[in-house]
């Protein structure tokens, strides 16, 4: 679904000044909601499409703010959007009432600013109603993925400090009350095991303090910076997490296309919608060739995150003048190897920690046994 914006003056509607990246929120508050966030992708989801059902029922804008306040069941979403009705009271537009508000993008402002000012508010909302529900989708998918082998993870993990901490020491009282020469293996897990005893509560204190602290750490830029690039480079994860990236950046750019806006504006729009720092760099370098003159598909060129398959592809686009149709096409290509991969990342993930914690489990106990054919020919 498209919406022309032949009549709209774009380069005066998106302004340099105004096109300044805010601050991102945490990774696991943006992409994947495990911690809560007051104005979630879920309630946008609900919200848009919510808002474009009531507008293309014929009710007013305000109405429709006022019907959705009134469904909400906390005090805090009736607030918010008390407060955008008021604004549209006071005389201003949609799109600066919730620019003024951080539960909201610059993508999101931007997006409805063009349907205000063609007309087309009501494709608008539904369209960013289908962005957030693919953008869930996506996230949905991660989760239900990891869950399962987390769950696992967890459980295996208590199980070898149960070990290390109970087992192991009682092994080690008897070798010493016969003084047993250890083999460099048991000194090694007998090392691990007075670690854990001296230190134990110490990262017990350590892992909850940055569980509280999480919001500082994840809001520096750094920090973020290093998370985001330490995550793309693990084997599998890292494809995975581009492939759910790029089905969100080609869904912003097929709406943006088709809205006719150009195409440096469209990726500088959509940049602010995708808070993954090596597709956000990368973007950055193709916003940078477009302004010396390189067609999207030449500047595409030379960085990882973009398959030759995607290239490729914009490349025939911008040949046959098809843009909005094959960035359709890439998002549902995307979204379908999400869907594959989350589903082959859980299967993987659930014999690897089996496997890994098998041989933790293993090499405990065959550390532990080995001192005692010693210790029989010593009582022998």
């Amino acid at each position: 679904m498209g919406f022309k914006l032949e009549n709209t003056n774009i380069d005066a509607l998106v302004k340099p000044d105004d096109l300044k990246i805010k601050k991102r929120t945490s990774i696991l508050e943006r992409e994947l909601v495990f911690f809560g966030k007051s104005f979630s992708n879920k309630k946008k989801e609900d919200f848009y499409t919510e808002l474009s059902v009531l507008l293309k029922a014929g009710i007013t804008l305000k109405e429709s703010l006022k019907l959705i306040e009134e469904g909400q069941k906390k005090e805090q979403q009736k607030s918010l959007f008390k407060d955008l009705g008021d604004s549209l009271l006071s005389g201003n537009s949609f799109s600066d009432a919730i620019k003024s508000r951080s539960e909201f993008s610059e993508y999101e402002y931007y997006s409805l600013k063009i349907g205000e000012e063609s007309g087309t508010l009501t494709i608008i909302t539904n369209e960013l109603g289908l962005f957030f529900s693919k953008k869930n989708e996506q996230q949905r998918s991660l989760v239900n993925a990891l869950t399962y082998p987390a769950i696992i993870l967890i459980t295996a993990v208590l199980v070898v400090i149960f070990m290390l901490r109970l087992v192991v020491p009682m092994f080690q009282d008897i070798f010493e009350q016969n003084n047993v020469d250890l083999p460099w293996i048991t000194k090694f897990i007998v090392a691990i095991s007075d670690f854990i005893k001296d230190y134990g509560w110490w990262m017990v204190l350590i892992i909850i303090s940055v569980l509280l602290l999480r919001k500082v750490l994840f809001g520096s830029d750094w920090f973020k910076r290093k998370i985001d690039y330490i995550l793309i480079k693990i084997p599998y994860l890292g494809n995975f997490l581009k492939a759910v990236y790029l089905a969100q950046f080609t869904r912003a750019i097929s709406l943006l296309t088709a809205s006719k806006v150009p195409v440096l504006n469209s990726i500088e729009l959509a940049g602010k919608m995708i808070s993954f720092y090596p597709l956000q760099d990368a973007l950055e370098v193709v916003k940078s060739k477009i302004l010396q003159g390189e067609s999207l598909s030449n500047s595409l060129k030379g960085n990882k995150v973009f398959s030759k398959k995607m290239i490729s592809m914009v490349k025939v686009a911008e040949e046959t003048n098809q843009t909005e149709f094959m960035f359709e096409r890439l998002n549902q290509q995307y979204s379908i190897e999400v869907q594959q991969k989350s589903k082959l990342l859980s299967t993987l993930l659930e014999p690897m920690i089996i496997l890994v914690v098998g041989i933790c489990v293993g090499v405990i106990l065959v550390a532990m046994y080995l001192p005692m054919f010693k210790l029989g020919s010593v009582l022998g």
